[in-house]
């Protein structure tokens, strides 16, 4: 792993130990120390106008060059088409289960499950496809934007 994936890995944890350690100290918070948003404040957006798939922004914008972290929320049934990224995504599966396959043929029954907590990589210009399948799943997503998507499938 790069030194660079390295610095980036260490960033998202403690991203990550700050938004849990959040809710503890909320009342004792001095904002101009860090941010904090409670789940009811995180705004919500269908970036890329399919349904089935929302993402609130916690930092940066994956539009954008530079460092982003997002969470995107699969509702049941939905994945997305095989594509690849430019650059490589590091995710870790917050909720439900989260279904991966790889390759330029769509396959959702050849999916791996991916169970909360688990962390995975995607390397950048590889083909893959994810989504949901019987219940909802929420990743957070980290990596450089900016965060494009090219489609890869074979039919």
């Amino acid at each position: 792993m790069s030194s660079f994936s390295r610095r980036v890995l260490r960033g998202a944890g403690i991203l990550l130990l700050l938004l849990g350690a959040g809710a503890a100290f909320a009342a004792d918070l001095n904002p101009a120390a860090l941010a904090y948003r409670s789940p009811d404040q995180l705004k919500w957006r269908d970036p890329t106008g399919a349904a089935g798939v929302n993402q609130a922004v916690l930092v940066g914008d994956p539009e954008k060059p530079g460092l982003y972290v997002v969470m995107n929320r699969f509702k049941p049934g939905n994945f997305s088409r095989p594509h690849f990224h430019p650059n490589d995504r590091f995710f870790v599966v917050l909720s439900g289960t989260w279904w991966m396959g790889t390759g330029e043929k769509f396959d959702p029954d050849s999916t791996m499950p991916v169970p909360a907590g688990s962390y995975v990589i995607h390397y950048a210009g590889k083909v893959h496809y994810d989504g949901a399948k019987d219940e909802e799943a929420v990743i957070q997503v980290w990596g450089m934007g900016p965060a494009t998507s090219t489609p890869a499938e074979k039919r």
